[in-house]
Formats: C-alpha cells, structure tokens, sequence
C-alpha cells in the first residue's frame, strides 16, 4: 500500500510536465483519465483509513480533511476545465497547487510532513533577518536612483539608466546574486570611475553580510526544529 500510495502520488505530480502548457503535451483525455485515477486511488486509500479508524479520530485529524477537500477541488476544477474546453474558453487548472497536498498528508509521508513543518516554524524567527535586508536593498535601490535617474544615463541597449524605482530594486536584487555583475553597473563605471564605489559597498553588504547571516539563521533554526521533531518533542 505504502508503494502504490507513492507511486499514485508521483504520477498525480508527474501530470504537470504533460498538461497544457507543456513541452511534451499530451491529449487533455489522456491526462484527466490519469487524474481521475489517481483521485480515485486517493479517495480509496482515504477510505481505508477511515474503515480501520474511530470515527471521531479520523475527523478530528486534518489531514483528512485536507486529502479530502484536495480531492474535491481537483475533480470540481477538472470538471469546470472540460466543459470550458469544450465551448472554446481558454482556462488555467488552478488545482494544480493542491497536487503538493497528497505528498504531504498522507500517513506514508511521515517524514516529509515533519520536514516540511521545520520550514513552516523556522519561517518566522527568520522573518527580521529578511525584513533587514529588505530595508537595506531598498535604501540602495533609493540612492542608486538619486546617483543616476538623474544624469540621463543609458544601457548597451540604448534604455535610460536606473531611472525606474522598481526596476532599481529588481536589478540590485539580482546583483545580489552576482548574476548581472558587471554588467549592471558598466553605464555608472563609463560614466566616473568612481560610482563603482557605490556597487562594491552594495555586494559588501549585502551579499557578503546580509546573505550570510541569512543562510546562518536558516541552518540554525532549521536544525533545531528538525531536532525537536525528530527527537519526538514535536509528535506526528
């Protein structure tokens, strides 16, 4: 049972890589057929937990519950799709982002649903280190809009020059990652050498300090939660 639960809930997954839009697109028939199976497979299994457990336990756990609203809002979601398709309105399967429920409520995913509630509880004793840093990318977003929005600068491609707050914001927070390092700041760098002062104080804060007590704070919270759960503190 612990096998076919887990081979029905990769399938149910494995449907994203098939359904429209895709790059290996099946038949719509084909792919809602291989949900309903899987459906049924989970109501099944729901089923079989509710026989062999005491009524008033098996409603008072939420991940019945959860299993159980997730299967009726793929069917009603599956079913609202067709009848669109078949009148020729284009739709989105917004079900999708209740597959990840099956995988995470089932009893067979012990050990994921305990993973997955470390992150849940380490979440908000990180949320002051990312609010920090936030606020520090939004004050270099601020100043590097006073340094050069106004000295009509231009790209390579020929576009004004960090003259835009949110666009400040999205391209800093991409340096962050040095995945635009140089290139973002050449425009500043050709016009004074001296503006490249200003993106080397930026990595220094931000990449080098703020991203490293980030990831500090994250592995150290994570592993104490990951501790307490496993450690039978935090029972399933």
């Amino acid at each position: 049972m612990r096998t076919a639960t887990y081979f029905f809930i990769f399938l149910n997954l494995s449907l994203a890589v098939f359904e429209e839009p895709a790059v290996y697109q099946l038949p719509f028939l084909a792919t809602s057929l291989v949900e309903v199976v899987c459906l049924l497979v989970f109501f099944g299994r729901l089923t079989h937990f509710a026989k062999v457990t005491p009524r008033n336990v098996f409603w008072k756990d939420t991940k019945n519950i959860c299993i159980m609203v997730a299967i009726l809002l793929s069917l009603s979601d599956l079913a609202i799709y067709g009848a669109l398709r078949i009148y020729n309105v284009r739709s989105i399967r917004w079900s999708r982002i209740v597959r990840p429920i099956f995988l995470i409520n089932f009893a067979e995913s012990r050990q994921i649903r305990r993973a997955f509630r470390s992150i849940r509880n380490t979440l908000p004793e990180i949320t002051y280190v990312f609010l920090l840093f936030m606020f520090s990318l939004l004050t270099f977003s601020l100043m590097a809009l006073k340094l050069f929005g106004e000295r009509n600068l231009k790209t390579a491609e020929g576009l004004p020059y960090f003259s835009n707050y949110l666009e400040i914001v999205f391209d800093l927070y991409v340096l962050v990652t040095t995945a635009n390092s140089p290139d973002v700041m050449m425009p500043a760098f050709d016009f004074s050498s001296w503006y490249a002062l200003f993106f080397i104080a930026f990595v220094i804060v931000n990449t080098y300090i703020f991203m490293s007590l980030f990831l500090a704070v994250v592995y150290n919270n994570y592993k104490k939660h990951l501790k307490v759960t496993f450690g039978g503190l935090n029972c399933d």
